[in-house]
Order: structure tokens, then C-alpha cells, then sequence
């Protein structure tokens, strides 16, 4: 399959999440379980769902092994993308990505506009691959989660999704199930 076309067969991934947060638990963390639930939804497995501390080393070391983990095809990442001192996952992750997919914070914002006007400008939301692994970096309340998932992170990592989607960028990687 092209990476520039959509596939009749539904290909399911294997798909990591990472709450980056210095309050968030197990019992507290609804971003990351509403991205689980949405993953598992869509007929995905979730491979890992951690949460780690916002400290850019913490989660660089997290990101680098689930990137060399050839089980796993995508990374979501909610939180640690605004301005506050230590939100740091755009410095965290960027540095890990092969190539950036610029497109995906400006997307982000674009349709944030709309659900909670100019203060989408303090979303850092960005995306990149590495190793053949899609990784999306999204805000850290369940809104931005959920507006990420329906709107774009769920069509792109969606096989069938017309005209294209990143799950044949990821074929070195992924599993059919």
C-alpha cells in the first residue's frame, strides 16, 4: 500500500500513551484514559499507557524506547505542550523526530479556534515520525485530547481514511489483525 492512498483492509496498530504530568495518576489522569478508550475504540491496541513526570529527559527516555520498539506504531503524548515553567514535551520530543509533520499543530489550532478561540495560541501541539512511529504531542486537557482524536488522529491513523493517512508510512512496523 502507498503511503499516499487509503487501503479497503482496516490495518489495526499498536499504539503507546504518555501522560506527561507532575499531578496526574492512574485515578486522575482522563486525558490519557480518554485517548485509551478512544484507541480501543477504534479497534487499536493500546501497547503501553504510562504516566511520567515533566522532565524532558524522563520522556525522551520513555519516547526512545517505545520508538525502538518495532511492536509499537504510534505514540500519543497528552500534556506538557503550554507555557507554564516545566511544561517541556515539544522540547522533549522534537529533537527524537526523523521529520516533523508541521501540518498537525496548525490543523490542532485551526479547529481549536473554533472550540476556545485565540487561546489556542498557547497549544504547542506538534507531530513527527521517528523510526517509522507517528507520534502526536497534544495538550493536556480532555477537551484537546478529544478534539485531536475526532478530528485528526483518529482519520490518520485509520487505514481506510481517504486520500491518505500515516498508516502506510508505518508499514515496516505494523501488524494486521
Amino acid at each position: 500500500m502507498s503511503a499516499m492512498t487509503a487501503s479497503k483492509e482496516k490495518t489495526f496498530l499498536n499504539v503507546a500513551v504518555l501522560t506527561i504530568s507532575d499531578t496526574r495518576t492512574a485515578e486522575n489522569d482522563t486525558s490519557g484514559n480518554y485517548l485509551a478508550s478512544a484507541i480501543e475504540d477504534a479497534g487499536h491496541t493500546v501497547h503501553s499507557h504510562q504516566i511520567v513526570k515533566d522532565d524532558v529527559y524522563q520522556i525522551r527516555a520513555i519516547a526512545s524506547d517505545w520508538i525502538a520498539n518495532e511492536n509499537i506504531h504510534a505514540i500519543i503524548t497528552t500534556g506538557g505542550t503550554g507555557f507554564s515553567g516545566r511544561d517541556s514535551t515539544p522540547e522533549a520530543m522534537s529533537v527524537l523526530f526523523d521529520k516533523h509533520v508541521e501540518g498537525f499543530g496548525e490543523v490542532f489550532r485551526a479547529i481549536s479556534l473554533e472550540e476556545i478561540g485565540v487561546s489556542t495560541i498557547q497549544s504547542r501541539a506538534l507531530a513527527g515520525l521517528a523510526n517509522n512511529t507517528v507520534i502526536f504531542c497534544v495538550p493536556g486537557s480532555t477537551g484537546a485530547c478529544k478534539t485531536a482524536w475526532n478530528n485528526i488522529i483518529g482519520k490518520q491513523l485509520d487505514s481506510t481514511y481517504r486520500p491518505c493517512n500515516f498508516v502506510g508510512h508505518l508499514t515496516e512496523k505494523w501488524t494486521k489483525v
